[in-house]
């Protein structure tokens, strides 16, 4: 039979409110009661009944993280960056993954919210936040992470992808690249489209320079060799010399084709640039250019803003927004870069 808190100060000769300190605030209590309660505690195998404290104090000690893909290691790094700021402030981050799937974010979040969690950090699926704003307006803070909130009721942290974009296609356009394919998709994720659009920004800045959108069904090793092997299946003159690829896992897999397919040398032929920097980016087949994001720097001022929203739910939205930068390895290094033929 499962003991209670009153037979645990029976047992410390302590009221339920000395035991009740020793669990939840023991800085308040004289070590030598602490000792005398953790004793009976440990001799009667009292479990503390964490719902049962979580309905009386309102919310629990953890923070729901709902991400597009845990299967991609950059959300796997924002949740660490959450999980290791989380631990310093006593909570713990619950982690799910939608994967770009409206029906199982709602399922998340109404679970969570069901859970009574601490707050939630959020990298919403698609642009109708109607329910995150329900969830806010019950009392759950809100953080979006990976995505802009400006204009929401919403703190956010997010990375200036239409910069990242732009910064990935200047590199190509240096290196004297001027067939670009762009290699992304679904077009409806802000990131996506975001990348794409400074992408076409820059492109703009170099005489000579095409750009091509290849759509791909979702952000993955798989479809990145998908789009290569169709891409390396045209003749030699109608291939890109460059591929910039929206994510790491997609460039990863266009890396893969290429080699494997053995009709282009990378980077010689074709050049290959993607966007996250994930870890294996640097000990791929060919090392992979990429765009970086600080992925652990987003998940730990995800939890920062989302502690200001419940120490002060009635504080102004913050927008946390880090720059991107490039890391030239050598998938896109070429032995002699051309000359800039910028448009004036």
């Amino acid at each position: 039979m499962a003991k209670s808190m009153k037979q645990v100060a029976a047992a410390a000769g302590v009221s339920v409110g000395t035991v009740s300190n020793v669990l939840n605030a023991p800085d308040k209590v004289a070590p030598a009661t602490v000792d005398r309660v953790m004793a009976a505690i440990d001799q009667l195998g009292f479990v503390r009944n964490d719902a049962a404290r979580q309905l009386r104090a309102g919310r629990s000690r953890c923070i729901g993280l709902v991400v597009l893909d845990l299967g991609n290691p950059f959300f796997t790094d924002i949740a660490r960056g959450a999980e290791a700021n989380a631990f310093e402030r006593s909570l713990m981050v619950l982690s799910a993954s939608t994967d770009d799937k409206p029906d199982r974010e709602r399922l998340y979040l109404d679970t969570f919210d069901e859970q009574r969690v601490h707050g939630m950090l959020v990298s919403p699926v698609g642009e109708n936040l109607s329910r995150l704003e329900l969830l806010q307006s019950r009392g759950t803070p809100v953080v979006l992470v990976d995505r802009d909130g400006t204009g929401t009721p919403f703190s956010s942290v997010a990375v200036d992808d239409v910069a990242g974009g732009a910064m990935a296609v200047r590199h190509l356009c240096e290196q004297g690249r001027r067939r670009l394919a762009y290699v992304g998709g679904p077009s409806s994720l802000r990131q996506v489209a975001d990348r794409l659009r400074g992408a076409r920004a820059a492109a703009q800045e170099f005489d000579g320079t095409e750009l091509e959108v290849v759509d791909t069904p979702e952000l993955s090793v798989l479809a990145g060799r998908a789009a290569a092997a169709a891409i390396v299946d045209r003749a030699p003159q109608n291939r890109p010399d460059a591929i910039f690829c929206a994510n790491d896992l997609l460039a990863l897999g266009v890396l893969q084709s290429l080699v494997l397919l053995g009709r282009s040398v990378v980077p010689d032929d074709i050049a290959v640039i993607g966007y996250d920097d994930i870890d294996f980016a640097a000990s791929a087949v060919v090392s992979l250019s990429s765009v970086r994001q600080p992925s652990r720097d987003i998940g730990h001022a995800a939890v920062d803003l989302l502690e200001r929203s419940v120490a002060d739910p009635s504080a102004s939205p913050r927008h946390v927004r880090f720059e991107p930068t490039l890391t030239v390895r050598a998938s896109t290094t070429a032995a002699t870069p051309p000359a800039d033929t910028r448009t004036a």
